[in-house]
């Protein structure tokens, strides 16, 4: 067997899952298809076009590289070499190949901001390239875990350690998000087929199966679990919002009125209310946990676009606007909202978000870097990071048992732990 053979044998098996995956968001975080047979550019010819052709298309569209943030030399082979196994000769044509035709575009970089806070970055490749790694969360016992959504696993990792393992799921599941319950077992919920699984982190087993039980209702998204064990979820392309309770198996979904809503990010207040961002729709919504009855707050631009939010300790509702590139706040007792502009601006696409002690983190998802942003609200001052190996999105955030911020850099399948100084919280 011929070098390029072996390469179209191998790459064949790297893409083997990508090929069952839904299509894909554009860097970003944009909606919008990536499908590998409509509206396809056509790569410019050159030297290292056929690897790229075989290597990187096989998997996704050529129109995700066209799109792309564009990178120098080794800007694209770090980002390549997580997707793909390439020999280092081939690895460097490609490397210089797309740095050629596809270069850093400008007005990409983030605009960070100083300030006294003194933070450190440490992040892991996982081990399956190419499975999209994202939603990480942290147990009491300090393992990590998180999702590969395209390779349809759950990871876990030993931040002490390095050391990792992958639990293989169903190939149709493709998992977007995980969530611990109070146990320690973790969920996830199936974007691909449907359903809401628990598996047991000891063993890897899937433990139970839940499958919804109206038939539109086909991507659970984003789950959170209230103080009686309830499991809330959203389902963006289904319009609904789910409510299981694991103990009697009752699963209950409501279609909100606004029509394309999508929910997205959900959390549950200090009442056990849960509230939801929309990402079709200039709305955050709430829910009564007992009548699952729908509360809309409307945001002043209709061109608001909301991924994910976050609460204070008093519910203060903090919204990352995806859409227009602002941080927002909503006060859930008068419903007042306040607006500021990110420090990348109108364009930096905010995107996941966290609370800890008060204090408000997250991502400008359109920066290359991807950048980090704190906002403390008493001030109502900023400062940001680039993040180490921001060329994948951090599209979810979570807070460790110690007060940390786990992210990740999907297209880059990395997992990441930041490290924030006790005195530095607020």
């Amino acid at each position: 067997m011929s070098r390029f053979a072996r390469l179209l044998f191998v790459t064949a098996l790297l893409c083997a899952a990508a090929s069952m995956a839904p299509k894909a968001q554009e860097p970003g975080g944009r909606g919008g298809g990536q499908g590998r047979g409509r509206g396809q550019v056509a790569l410019p010819d050159g030297p290292g076009k056929e690897i790229v052709s075989t290597a990187c298309v096989t998997c996704h569209g050529a129109n995700l590289i066209a799109v792309a943030a564009g990178y120098d030399r080794q800007g694209w082979r770090d980002l390549v070499s997580t997707m793909v196994r390439l020999p280092d000769e081939q690895m460097n044509t490609v490397a210089q190949y797309l740095a050629t035709h596809f270069p850093a575009k400008p007005g990409r970089a983030p605009k960070l901001l100083p300030g006294d806070v003194q933070i450190s970055f440490k992040e892991w490749v996982v081990p399956t390239l190419g499975q999209r790694s994202r939603d990480p969360i942290q147990l009491a016992n300090t393992m990590i875990y998180w999702t590969g959504q395209f390779g349809s696993l759950i990871g876990e990792l030993n931040p002490a350690t390095g050391r990792m393992r992958e639990f293989k799921l169903a190939a149709d599941v493709r998992p977007h998000s995980i969530i611990a319950d109070a146990s320690g077992q973790i969920w996830y919920m199936g974007n691909g087929n449907g359903t809401v699984g628990r598996i047991d982190p000891v063993t890897g087993q899937t433990t139970a199966v839940y499958r919804m039980n109206v038939p539109n209702a086909t991507d659970p998204h984003s789950g959170v679990f209230d103080r009686k064990g309830t499991l809330w979820f959203t389902l963006q392309q289904s319009n609904m919002i789910g409510r299981l309770v694991p103990s009697t198996g009752d699963l209950k979904l409501v279609t909100l009125a606004t029509q394309n809503a999508r929910p997205y990010g959900i959390r549950i207040d200090s009442k056990g209310a849960p509230w939801v961002a929309y990402n079709g729709s200039n709305k955050i919504a709430t829910l009564d946990p007992i009548t699952m009855t729908v509360r809309e707050f409307v945001t002043p631009v209709p061109e608001t676009r909301i991924r994910r939010l976050a609460l204070l300790s008093d519910d203060t509702v903090f919204y990352a606007d995806n859409g227009r590139g602002s941080l927002g706040r909503l006060d859930p007792k008068t419903g007042v909202m306040k607006e500021w502009v990110s420090p990348s601006g109108p364009a930096s696409n905010p995107y996941a978000i966290e609370v800890i002690d008060d204090i408000v983190w997250y991502n400008e998802s359109n920066q290359r870097p991807d950048a980090l942003v704190r906002f403390d609200p008493r001030t109502e001052t900023f400062q940001s990071w680039a993040i180490p190996s921001g060329y994948g999105i951090v599209r979810n955030m979570s807070v460790s048992p110690d007060g940390n911020l786990l992210i990740h850099q999907s297209s880059s399948n990395r997992i990441g732990l930041v490290t924030i100084p006790k005195t530095a919280r607020k």
